[in-house]
Formats: C-alpha cells, sequence, structure tokens
C-alpha cells in the first residue's frame, strides 16, 4: 500500500452529523416497493446508494417521481453518479407531509436538500422552492430557477409522521448544477467531500481502495481532551488508524469478520481493530472501546466512508485506558438471618 498522504492537522474533528443512527424508523426502498409506479425511482435509490443515506436520516422528505417521469431523466444518458446528484435534489432535509404543504408559512419556503448537503452545490442551488399556490396546489422547483416552478404536487404516497413523508411530484426538477458531470469515485477529492460533511482529510491513491470511519460530533466532543494530550505523532497515527488501505463495502463488512490492519499499521505497531456483526450491525473492536458503525457517506469502489459513534482508540496510544466492560452486576444481598426457633 502506497499511501500518498493523510492530512497533519492540528485539531482532529471528525463529525459526521448527517448520519445520526444506523437503526431507522423507515426504509424507503420497502416503501416504494409497494408501488409498481416507482420503480424506476425506486431502483435508483439503490443504484446510486441514497436508499441507505435516507434511511439513516430521522426526519427526510422523498419527493418521488413516477416511471414516466424518470424516463425522460434516463433519456439524458447521464452517468450514474450524476444521476445521484439529479435524485439527491429530490430529497429534502426536513418533514413536509401533505398537511404542512398546504400550510407553508407565507405560502413559500426553502428547502435544504440532500444534494445540497453533499457541498457539490454552491449558493443556493442545493435548495427547493415550494410554494402554496392556492386552490390544492403546491408547486415545487430548484432555487436556481428563480421562481420557475415546473413541477407539482401529486398526492402523499406514504407517511411516519415527522419522520418521513414520501411523496409524488409530477415530474423531475431540472437542475443545471445537479446535472453537470461528475467525476468517477477514483477522481473525487475526497477532501472536499469530507471536509464538506464534517469530516477532515483521508487521501489515498493505494490501487486496492479506501475505506474510513469517521466518528460523529458527540464522540469527538467527548474525545477531545484525551486527543488534546496525544504528541504530534500520536495524532497522526489516531488519524491513520480510522482508515483502512482497502476497500470494504458494507456487505464485505458483514461477511468478513475479524482483525483489521489500518493505514497506521507498521511491523510491531499493530494498530488493528476486529470488526464483528450482529445481524445488520457492524462493531469496530479495539482493546480500549467498541464503536458502531451508524451510517454511510459513499460505498462505492474503490472508496467506502462509514461513520462511527464512537473515536477508535488503539492501545498503542492509550494502554492506560481501561476497555470498555459491562457494568459489574451488584453483588446478591446476603440472606436475611433466620429468626431463632423460640425455645
Amino acid at each position: 500500500m502506497q499511501l500518498r498522504s493523510v492530512a497533519a492537522v492540528a485539531t482532529v474533528v471528525l463529525s459526521l452529523s448527517l448520519f445520526l443512527s444506523s437503526t431507522s424508523a423507515h426504509n424507503i426502498t420497502r416503501i416504494l416497493a409497494k408501488y409498481p409506479q416507482f420503480s424506476t425511482f425506486n431502483h435508483y435509490l439503490t443504484e446510486t446508494h441514497l436508499a441507505a443515506e435516507i434511511n439513516s436520516r430521522e426526519t427526510i422528505t422523498v419527493c418521488a417521481v413516477d416511471n414516466a417521469g424518470m424516463s425522460d431523466l434516463l433519456a439524458k444518458h447521464l452517468s450514474i453518479h450524476t444521476i445521484k446528484n439529479v435524485i439527491s435534489l429530490h430529497v429534502l432535509l426536513d418533514y413536509f407531509g401533505s398537511k404542512k404543504l398546504h400550510q407553508i408559512t407565507n405560502g413559500t419556503a426553502l428547502a435544504a436538500t440532500m444534494f445540497q448537503a453533499t457541498g457539490s452545490a454552491p449558493g443556493s442551488t442545493g435548495f427547493v422552492n415550494i410554494t402554496d399556490l392556492k386552490g390544492g396546489k403546491v408547486a415545487f422547483g430548484p432555487a436556481e430557477n428563480h421562481g420557475n416552478l415546473p413541477a407539482t404536487f401529486v398526492k402523499p404516497v406514504e407517511e411516519i409522521p415527522y419522520n418521513i413523508s414520501v411523496i409524488q411530484i409530477s415530474t423531475m426538477l431540472s437542475s443545471a448544477v445537479a446535472e453537470a458531470p461528475t467525476p468517477e469515485p477514483s477522481q473525487m477529492n475526497l477532501t472536499s467531500l469530507m471536509s464538506a460533511h464534517g469530516c477532515k482529510t483521508f487521501e489515498d491513491n493505494s490501487d486496492s481502495g479506501l475505506t474510513v470511519f469517521c466518528p460523529g460530533d458527540d464522540a469527538m466532543k467527548n474525545f477531545m481532551p484525551k486527543y488534546k494530550n496525544l504528541t504530534a505523532d500520536g495524532k497522526q497515527s489516531l488519524l491513520e488508524y480510522h482508515g483502512v488501505p482497502v476497500y470494504q463495502s458494507m456487505a464485505s463488512l458483514k461477511l468478513n469478520n475479524g482483525v483489521m490492519n489500518t493505514l497506521a499499521t507498521d511491523g510491531a505497531k499493530k494498530y488493528d481493530f476486529v470488526v464483528q456483526n450482529d445481524g445488520n450491525v457492524v462493531t469496530l473492536k479495539t482493546k480500549i472501546v467498541t464503536a458502531k458503525i451508524t451510517g454511510t457517506l459513499i460505498d462505492e469502489h474503490p472508496v467506502a466512508i462509514y461513520t462511527v459513534n464512537k473515536v477508535l482508540m488503539p492501545k498503542e496510544l492509550f494502554k492506560g485506558v481501561v476497555a470498555d466492560t459491562p457494568a459489574p452486576s451488584p453483588a446478591p444481598e446476603a440472606d436475611a438471618e433466620s429468626p431463632k426457633s423460640s425455645k
């Protein structure tokens, strides 16, 4: 493995607030599978890995388009990565049930989208304008269209109040920015990609690919005092410890349990951890801590980036820290002294 660079930074803020939990109250693929008219839209949610990102969200609205509407998009012969950008513009980072759509404050609202959250949408191009036209009509349009609202609300598909709303809109939202050619993952600037989602830089040119595990905000907040006590070399090793010099898809992580080397592994310095899974839950166990994978930022060969709920702490850096162990069970109470028999 030839590591090109792993940025030496003054602080590590490997946070990712987009993915809060791997357990979800909804599954967008299952929801849409009940409606054949959305089969193409549903297929591309899976193909682009947007389904996993949607499922990891606690509050989300999906503006689905039927198969005829998807035909218009596919006729443009865009790459799968560009199609992902376009569809991500149809995923609103807020809950808009049918009732809320008809009760928008001041009649109009700008909704942030999953495309805006990628960091690839400059200015307001990642927002969608939602306008209540009254008379039962609600219109949608990319904010970059300056008031042009080509799509209208058709009907609610399925709603789990304040968790997920799936609605049908009449046509795809056309965006020149979203439809611009998108580089393949091997050409992506991981610095920009990860920074846009609250993660610092990892870069690699290994032929085997790269897998990165990125701790979330709460994990980093609790860990920062320990991090500040590390030497410069220790901070560098900690960064590298969160990267694996091969591409590991989620499917392979669930199947190939066992010891895994990291970018920090070097001879006697093992810097490894153990991957284990329990059903769909994948955990990473060091000698110090056990972390759970909570979300997927990208899982497309040769790069995979996952979020975890704890900072991975290698024993090489934290030998004196007590490992995670269950709290000891309280000692059983002594049996009460049996009353003496009366004479």
